[in-house]
C-alpha cells in the first residue's frame, strides 16, 4: 500500500508571531519556518506503518513556495521515500490545497492519506474534510490511533465525549491529532540520503487548479492585552468585589 503525506511549511511554532505593520497579514520575513507539527506527527504514522510491514511507499507532497522543498527534505530525512512539491508563491486555501491533492491522489493511487488535522498558520482544519469529500473515500478524523487490517483501517478518534473508533475502507483519508505518536529526529546519515531521494516539482496549472482566493482578508491584528488580576484576601472580600461589578448568583 502506498502513504500519501502532504505536509505545510509554517512558522515555527516556537517563533511569536509578528503582525505586519499594515495589518495586511503575518511577517514571514527573516523568522524560523518548520513543518507544521500536526504533518510531522502523520509523517511518523506513515513511517510506522510501513516499518510494520503495512506500507511499501510512502510519497511526501507540499504546496508553496520554492523554499517548501526543505519542509519536504525534512520528511524524506525522516523516512519518506519521495516528494511532489507543487510550487506556488501564492497563499493556497484549503479548498485548493485539497483539489490538488485529489488530482496528486488520482494519479499516484495512494491507498491512505495521512495529514495533519489543521495546520498552526490557519487553524482551519478543512483539508482533510475537503480531500475525502471531493475523493468519496472513508474519513477518520483527529486521530489518536491507526491501525491498517488488510483492506482497512480503524481510527480512534478523538471526540468531545472521549473516544471513538471508526473502521474504514480503504482507500481512506485519515487526519492526525497530537496524542497519535512522537514524531523522531531525523538522523545525520538519514539528512545526508534524503538529498539524493526524489523530489519532482510541479505547479498548480499542471493539475488544472485554479487556486485564485475565495476569502479575502480584511485585517489581522494582535490580540488584546488581557488586564492583570488581583489578588483578594478571602472569600468575603472576593464577594464584595463581585457584587460591585454587578455579578450575581
Amino acid at each position: 500500500m502506498k502513504i500519501l503525506v502532504p505536509v505545510k511549511r509554517v512558522l515555527d511554532y516556537n517563533v511569536k508571531p509578528r503582525v505586519k505593520a499594515d495589518g495586511t497579514g503575518v511577517d514571514l520575513a527573516n523568522v524560523k519556518m518548520s513543518m507544521n507539527p500536526f504533518d510531522e506527527i502523520a509523517v511518523e504514522e506513515a513511517i510506522r506503518l510501513k516499518e510494520k510491514g503495512a506500507a511499501s511507499e510512502i510519497v511526501a507532497v507540499s504546496i508553496g513556495p520554492a523554499k517548501a522543498q526543505e519542509t519536504l527534505r525534512t520528511a524524506l530525512a525522516m523516512g519518506a521515500d519521495r516528494a511532489i512539491l507543487v510550487q506556488t508563491d501564492d497563499a493556497v486555501e484549503p479548498l485548493a490545497v485539497a483539489k490538488i491533492l485529489k488530482a496528486i491522489a488520482d494519479a499516484e493511487a495512494p491507498g491512505l492519506v495521512i495529514l495533519g488535522k489543521q495546520a498552526i498558520d490557519d487553524d482551519n482544519n478543512q483539508t482533510g474534510q475537503m480531500l475525502a469529500a471531493l475523493t468519496g473515500w472513508a474519513q477518520g478524523t483527529f486521530a489518536s490511533k491507526v491501525d491498517v487490517e488488510g483492506d482497512s483501517v480503524s481510527v480512534t478518534r478523538e471526540v468531545d465525549g472521549g473516544l471513538e473508533t471508526v473502521k474504514l475502507k480503504t482507500p481512506a483519508v485519515v487526519t492526525t491529532d497530537l496524542r497519535l505518536n512522537e514524531p523522531r529526529y531525523a538522523s545525520l546519515p538519514n539528512i545526508m540520503k534524503a538529498k539524493s531521494k526524489p523530489l519532482e516539482t510541479k505547479s498548480p496549472t499542471d493539475y488544472g487548479v485554479d487556486t485564485a482566493p475565495r476569502v479575502k482578508v480584511l485585517k489581522v491584528a494582535e490580540p488584546p492585552v488581557r488586564q492583570a488580576g488581583i489578588k483578594v484576601a478571602d472569600v468575603d472580600e472576593l464577594v464584595a468585589k463581585l457584587k460591585a461589578m454587578g455579578v450575581h448568583s
